[in-house]
């Protein structure tokens, strides 16, 4: 480009007209409307915490939109359209997939169950079936109907949030798995936020700043002029101890002080105990799950118990929802990825990468890409092949000079025997 080219198109954010107030850029907030925030007293609790633990690795899953094999048991390939770029790229304007199922899960556990709604499409769903969907959004149904919901919905054009009418044919309707242990009214989930909020009260209390003390003065306290007297007594240590620089204030000899505010024992620390390791047995969960320590073993134990019924029931309900009959004919679906190396500790991926490629299970290219390394330019690296075996030049490791099946000999000798012969035979070649 010339010099006067990259002055005529350049473009600065400070000096930008855009930046000034000329414009209506419509209705603005100091805080992201897209948060989810708690309800029902969870929001005051620690079990708030637990539930993101959860929706952080869900949303960590890979969620796609596939096209399987003729007989819809094997992923074949990755159908690349606008509904898998809100699976994969952003959902929405605002939110990032990760972000959404995020959204999603939180706000599935707050409410016990949450709408997933498309809110751009190509064409108008109550019209036709048939569309692209363009983004998508969480809402909160606060109505439901035979063949309809009212969904409270964020209005990304207006920057507020809308109650519309949808048809349940097009909503994703996500219910939650858990909710007989979360969202019931006298769940573990329910007693274990109401002793924590009566905990939480307690201390309040002991940290207010009062003395809880009783001060015994001389003399029977019956009359209405004994009582006015004590009430004067009582005022005027108030009176002593506030405008007293260190709190100090006098007593008369006969008088006595008695502190009330001592610890009182109960087991309200104990039932917090015991229906925190309820809740975390009932959702498949583990203290050391939390703390990022859990082995190998529990890890799975937690996915298979706690993601799995979460994330499917997210696929299940946008696959029945977004995809129609006729896709589904087509072999298309919506599935679920999970990164089987991300929990492998590194002692144990090169053993796993000469298993997965010595079994042509997969090519070195794809090996290297878990690992984080970029791919080679060989072609050999996208082969399924034991690189163990050394093939001949000019051979298909399948085919033997005379086009029949065949097997690799020793030395890399083609022979056709080999290729007849049995697995457990060819292990002795």
């Amino acid at each position: 480009m010339t010099l006067g080219d990259r002055l005529k198109h350049s473009w600065n954010a400070f000096i930008n007209p855009t930046n000034g107030f000329r414009y209506d850029y419509g209705r603005s907030t100091y805080i992201n409307p897209n948060r989810v925030r708690m309800s029902m007293g969870n929001e005051r609790s620690i079990v708030t915490a637990v539930y993101n633990r959860i929706a952080i690795d869900v949303s960590m899953l890979d969620i796609k939109h596939v096209r399987m094999d003729d007989n819809n048991e094997r992923f074949k390939e990755v159908v690349d359209d606008s509904l898998n770029q809100c699976l994969t790229i952003a959902a929405n304007k605002d939110q990032i997939p990760q972000q959404f199922i995020q959204d999603v899960v939180l706000s599935m556990f707050d409410e016990g169950s949450v709408a997933i709604v498309p809110v751009d499409t190509s064409t108008n769903p109550k019209l036709s079936e048939s569309y692209d969907i363009e983004s998508l959004r969480v809402g909160r149904v606060i109505q439901w109907m035979p063949d309809y919901v009212k969904i409270r919905l964020y209005n990304d054009k207006t920057g507020e949030k809308e109650d519309v009418t949808l048809p349940k044919s097009m909503v994703a309707i996500v219910d939650n798995p858990f909710y007989a242990v979360m969202n019931e009214p006298n769940s573990v989930a329910k007693r274990l936020i109401h002793k924590l909020n009566i905990l939480d009260a307690i201390d309040e209390q002991s940290g207010s700043g009062k003395l809880d003390v009783i001060v015994q003065l001389p003399g029977i306290i019956k009359t209405e002029a004994r009582k006015k007297q004590a009430e004067d007594r009582r005022k005027n240590i108030e009176d002593q101890l506030a405008g007293s620089k260190y709190g100090i204030a006098y007593i008369d000899g006969t008088e006595k002080v008695t502190q009330l505010n001592r610890s009182v024992e109960n087991n309200l620390m104990n039932q917090i105990t015991f229906l925190t390791s309820m809740l975390y047995s009932q959702l498949g969960m583990t203290e050391e799950i939390m703390k990022g320590t859990a082995d190998e073993k529990t890890m799975l134990n937690y996915y298979n118990n706690t993601i799995v019924p979460i994330i499917s029931s997210i696929v299940n309900s946008m696959r029945w929802k977004f995809l129609t009959k006729t896709a589904r004919t087509r072999h298309h679906s919506i599935m679920y990825f999970r990164d089987p190396f991300k929990n492998t500790p590194i002692s144990q991926i090169a053993e796993m990468t000469d298993k997965f490629t010595r079994n042509e299970v997969a090519s070195s290219n794809e090996m290297r890409s878990v690992i984080g390394w970029k791919p080679v330019d060989d072609p050999r690296a996208n082969e399924l092949r034991n690189k163990n075996l050394n093939a001949e030049a000019g051979y298909d490791p399948m085919y033997t000079d005379n086009g029949e099946e065949g097997g690799i000999g020793a030395g890399g000798v083609m022979n056709e025997n080999i290729g007849k012969m049995k697995l457990s035979e060819l292990a002795n070649v």
